[in-house]
C-alpha cells in the first residue's frame, strides 16, 4: 500500500480527524518560520491523542541536532524529517544521536536535484517543489529514480491518483491543499486519503 502523510496538523481536532482517517503518518513542523508551526510541549499533547498505529514525524529545517534529538527522546516524534540545507555531516551527528527513522526533502527543480536526492544516505526521501508552496513539479523528473520516495508539493483529492497512476511511489504527502484559510478540513483530509485508496483498488497497489 502506498503510504499516506498528513503534515502540518497543530489542533486536536486535526488528531482526532487524522485517528479516523488512519494515514501512515502525521507531520508535526516545528521550523518556526513555518506558519504551521507548532510549539514542543503542544506537540507532545497531540501526541498523546494519536493513535499509535499512526507515526508523528517531526519536520525541521536547519534546527540544531541536539533539539531534533530531545523531541525523539521525549517520544513526542517517530520519526524525523529534514527541509533545511542538512548535508550528510548532519546526518551522520544526529544518527549518532537517535534510532528512529530519517527523511530528507529535497526540492526538484531539475534532474540533478533527483540525482542528489538518490544519494542522500536518509531513510527515506521526500520530493517536493518547495517548502510547503502547494505547487507541483515535473513528475518526468521522477520517470527513472533508483529509490523509494514520498511525492509531495502541490498533490490534491483531483490529482493524486494521476501522480499513483503515472509513477511508482512509496507515500504521498499533502499540507496545503488539505486546509481551507489556512487551518485543517476534515472533509478535505478525507477526500484525499480517499483518493488515494480508491486508487490503489483500481490499480491493484
Amino acid at each position: 500500500m502506498i503510504k499516506i502523510k498528513l503534515c502540518g496538523l497543530k489542533r486536536a481536532c486535526d488528531i482526532v480527524w487524522a485517528n479516523e482517517l488512519k494515514p501512515d503518518y502525521i507531520g508535526f513542523v516545528f521550523a518556526k518560520s513555518s506558519r504551521r508551526y507548532v510549539e514542543p510541549e503542544e506537540a507532545g499533547k497531540l501526541k498523546a491523542m494519536l493513535s499509535e498505529s499512526i507515526k508523528a514525524v517531526g519536520v525541521f529545517a536547519d534546527e540544531e541536532p541536539e533539539v531534533v534529538a530531545e523531541l525523539v527522546k521525549r517520544r513526542i516524534i517517530d520519526a524525523v524529517q529534514l527541509h533545511g540545507c542538512e548535508d550528510e555531516g548532519f546526518l551522520t551527528q544526529l544518527r549518532k544521536m537517535i534510532h528512529v527513522p530519517v527523511f530528507q526533502a529535497f526540492r526538484i527543480k531539475n534532474r540533478e536535484d533527483v540525482q542528489r536526492a538518490e544519494k542522500s544516505s536518509a531513510d527515506m526521501i521526500l520530493l517536493d517543489a518547495g517548502a510547503g508552496c502547494g505547487e507541483t513539479f515535473d513528475w518526468n523528473l521522477l520517470q527513472n529514480i533508483g529509490r523509494p520516495y514520498f511525492l509531495a508539493g502541490g498533490l490534491t483529492p483531483e490529482n493524486v491518483a494521476d501522480a499513483i497512476e503515472r509513477l511508482e511511489l512509496y507515500g504521498v504527502d499533502a499540507s496545503s491543499s488539505l486546509e481551507t484559510e489556512g487551518v485543517k478540513e476534515r472533509q478535505k483530509m478525507e477526500a484525499f486519503v480517499e483518493a488515494v485508496r480508491g486508487k490503489e483498488k483500481q490499480k491493484g497497489v
